[in-house]
């Protein structure tokens, strides 16, 4: 049998659609509606409720919206540390400026990129090999990782929104980002060539400050550029006026954020089932981070019964959970649920869809990554205790799900749950131990270097 497809096996795979009438009826539908949405299960959604065992005393208000940008990382981690703030502050609302840690971002990262060439360069590593043409695929996108937050809070503060309010380029972030991936590329040609000239690396490094000289002005056409000092003047929740400042983000962080919400004693927690990740591990990924001499990117692999135990301990503690995932997956969008049964495909197609490989196959097979970061504020429990669903903070405004809220089954979460932040005091000693260890450099393509940005 020819491995080309012939006029005979074209025959006989449409004899066999037309023989089955439930395949004209599916047809039918499909081309006038969503499959997605035909495929939604009603016995399914009859189950969701918005019910939790456990639930932060406060949720974050206002529902934010990253609109046309991949900033979800950004988001969710302003969301957890505005939950502590508020209640300090006595505030009905509030956001801190994703903008302004975007800003910063974007010149940290631009900067990170050019000098992982010149050290890659330097190294010996081809243009055209598999590391550089990684990266120079996409140079720069707006996704990140929480050790990556933690290095651009540590180093420039935070500010509240109405300091630093959105701009264009942030809620539409693909013409800016056009814009660099073209210098970005451009300058990593004239350091690689002066690399292979033998220029001491004194001078590609000043070449790449002059580069940055270029980058900061384009960043800050398009996004304006904060100021270093800001006032913030609010009223709380009883009416009262207030005022803060004028001060620097970084003294906005250390004095009315860092002792409610402190960046730097959490850790990251992930669950790669792959046979080749051991767990107990430490890992990072080669050439992944954004700020040069920053943290770098560090997990530490844990089976995934252990990551949705320590959610719910911080849930039940009163804390809000980061955490990324493979967002699109077995989700009903326009109802935010995210449930392995929530649409049932094998009925329209006769053949299961997204769920037909295991974990780790997704994942060796580019067919699951972290794609996405969000917040857990609730969670629910069976009678031994263990979760049976969250209630998920998003970042893609009110009109999806309730109010902007998801529910995210422990079924899913088994699936397609990959990181979470925790604080160090709900981890158990013998898991913060594995912080110790030598991590293992995972290559900069693997899955799990995948960048939350959906």
């Amino acid at each position: 049998m020819p491995a080309s497809i012939t006029s005979e096996k074209l025959q006989i795979w449409n004899k066999e659609f037309l023989k089955c009438p439930k395949n004209i009826l599916a047809q039918n539908a499909c081309t006038r509606v969503d499959p997605f949405d035909l495929c939604i299960s009603r016995k399914a959604y009859e189950q969701i409720n918005h019910v939790y065992t456990y639930k932060v005393e406060t949720e974050g208000k206002p529902l934010t919206n990253q609109k046309s940008s991949g900033r979800c990382w950004l988001f969710a981690a302003l969301n957890c540390i505005r939950i502590p703030f508020m209640k300090q502050y006595n505030l009905d609302e509030f956001e801190f400026s994703q903008a302004y840690l975007f800003y910063w971002d974007k010149i940290e990262r631009c900067n990170y990129f050019l000098n992982n060439v010149r050290m890659a360069v330097a190294g010996g590593e081809k243009v055209d090999g598999r590391l550089i043409s990684f990266w120079l695929q996409d140079p720069i996108c707006d996704g990140g990782q929480w050790d990556m937050l933690v290095n651009l809070i540590t180093k420039y503060g935070l500010m509240p929104k109405k300091c630093f309010p959105e701009s264009f380029s942030c809620e539409s972030s693909q013409r800016m980002n056009a814009i660099l991936k073209s210098k970005l590329r451009e300058y990593a040609k004239v350091i690689t060539d002066l690399v292979h000239d033998g220029k001491p690396d004194d001078v590609v490094i000043d070449k790449i400050n002059e580069q940055m000289g270029e980058i900061y002005k384009i960043v800050g056409i398009c996004l304006g550029i904060p100021s270093s000092t800001f006032t913030w003047e609010y009223y709380d929740k009883s009416k009262a006026y207030k005022k803060v400042g004028p001060l620097t983000p970084q003294d906005f962080y250390n004095i009315h954020v860092k002792p409610y919400f402190n960046v730097e004693d959490k850790v990251c927690l992930v669950n790669d089932p792959r046979p080749t990740s051991k767990y107990c591990q430490t890992y990072t990924v080669d050439g992944l981070g954004n700020v040069v001499g920053g943290r770098r990117v560090l997990y530490n692999n844990q089976p995934v019964e252990i990551l949705m135990d320590l959610v719910v301990k911080s849930l039940k503690g009163n804390e809000p959970v980061w955490f990324g995932c493979e967002v699109s997956k077995r989700f009903a969008g326009k109802q935010g649920i995210e449930d392995l049964g929530i649409h049932d495909f094998r009925l329209m197609f006769d053949t299961d869809i997204q769920i037909s490989l295991s974990k780790a196959d997704r994942l060796f097979y580019g067919e699951s990554a972290m794609t996405h970061a969000m917040v857990f504020t609730a969670a629910s429990v069976d009678d031994d205790g263990k979760p049976t669903k969250f209630r998920v903070e998003n970042s893609w405004g009110e009109d999806r799900g309730e109010k902007g809220y998801l529910v995210m089954t422990s079924d899913w979460c088994r699936e397609f749950l990959f990181e979470v932040v925790i604080d160090k005091s709900n981890v158990p000693k013998e898991i913060l131990d594995v912080f110790q260890m030598e991590p293992i450099v995972l290559p900069a393509w693997d899955p799990m270097g995948t960048l939350a940005q959906a």
